[in-house]
């Protein structure tokens, strides 16, 4: 199969059954949320357009582009497009499959390899052998996706990746522009994060006032729509008649906010209990402080939300 181009693209909002030329949704939503496609800008709408006509003969393919831009989204979409479609999508770590299921004659289905860009010389090595028996096999049976922070070709240029399994995996290649560069999706790719959002925990519909939006437009979003999902998380607490104020959208500072892979980790506390406590906390705080209501939305006893919060001062409504 030829080579794509590089398509600069788009926004998510719309049922995934749509026609092509619609954007696309992504990160900080739940899977169904994440399968719906919607769009505005042109060059959203020829990616989609590119997606629409591989998604029936891809059997390897490169999704590329910056940290939470929605790549994981763009390869749900080729999977409810593919042959594949009926089968359940896999999404795996490259370094985890590799290290516990790269056996070639197992493969099957539609699998979803996330951030290949991190694997070693010897992950590499290994996934290059995956890809060399996959060629042999009848098509239709397996479909692998293959996503990456930064340009596999690139990385092979400069002796970071082997060049034989970047141009396998990039034979069929897509880009993601960073939101940066589409700004014209922003407003309704907002928009439909914060219906995602009111509908998870069952609050009325919410828009954004007309500061917030210009707020939103001026922002550079080094986490891309990952980030705009957080802000809008974050949003939802303050709002107000219906509405989200400019002051309520707590954005980042500086040019580029966005976590390497190999940055030192947060400081805040990150164990399964803090972020337990701190969601359990957050649903309170959407019900301001009814307690029963937070904990049907939780599918949790109220017991049981008082056992997470413990003794905390948090608990006092």
């Amino acid at each position: 199969m030829q080579e794509t181009s590089q398509y600069q693209g788009a926004h998510p909002s719309v049922h995934s059954h749509q026609a092509p030329g619609q954007g696309l949704s992504l990160a900080g939503a739940d899977d169904a949320l994440a399968a719906r496609v919607v769009g505005v800008s042109a060059v959203w709408r020829k990616l989609l357009m590119q997606a629409e006509m591989a998604a029936l003969h891809v059997r390897v393919a490169a999704i590329e582009g910056e940290y939470g831009s929605g790549k994981h989204t763009l390869a749900r979409y080729l999977f409810g497009r593919s042959s594949l479609a009926r089968v359940s999508f896999q999404k795996r770590d490259a370094r985890e499959w590799l290290a516990t299921d790269g056996d070639p004659a197992a493969i099957s289905g539609f699998l979803y390899l996330d951030r290949v860009d991190l694997l070693g010389q010897p992950g590499q090595g290994l996934l290059l052998g995956v890809l060399k028996a996959l060629q042999d096999r009848p098509p239709g049976r397996a479909v692998v996706l293959a996503s990456s922070q930064g340009p596999l070709r690139e990385m092979a240029a400069h002796g970071d990746f082997l060049p034989d399994l970047a141009y396998r995996l990039t034979a069929l290649r897509f880009v993601i522009p960073p939101l940066r560069e589409r700004r014209e999706d922003i407003a309704p790719l907002a928009q439909h994060l914060l219906d995602g959002l009111c509908m998870r925990y069952q609050q009325h519909p919410v828009a954004l006032g007309s500061g917030a939006l210009s707020r939103l437009l001026q922002h550079n979003w080094p986490g891309n729509v990952r980030e705009l999902a957080g802000v809008l998380e974050s949003a939802l607490l303050e709002a107000e008649n219906g509405m989200i104020r400019a002051e309520s959208l707590v954005l980042s500072s500086g040019a580029d906010a966005r976590p390497e892979p190999h940055s030192a980790a947060p400081s805040v506390n990150l164990s399964l209990d803090a972020v337990i406590r701190r969601h359990v906390q957050y649903v309170l705080d959407l019900n301001h402080g009814n307690k029963l209501r937070a904990a049907r939305q939780l599918h949790i006893s109220r017991s049981t939300l008082y056992r997470v919060l413990g003794n905390s001062a948090l608990l006092a409504h």
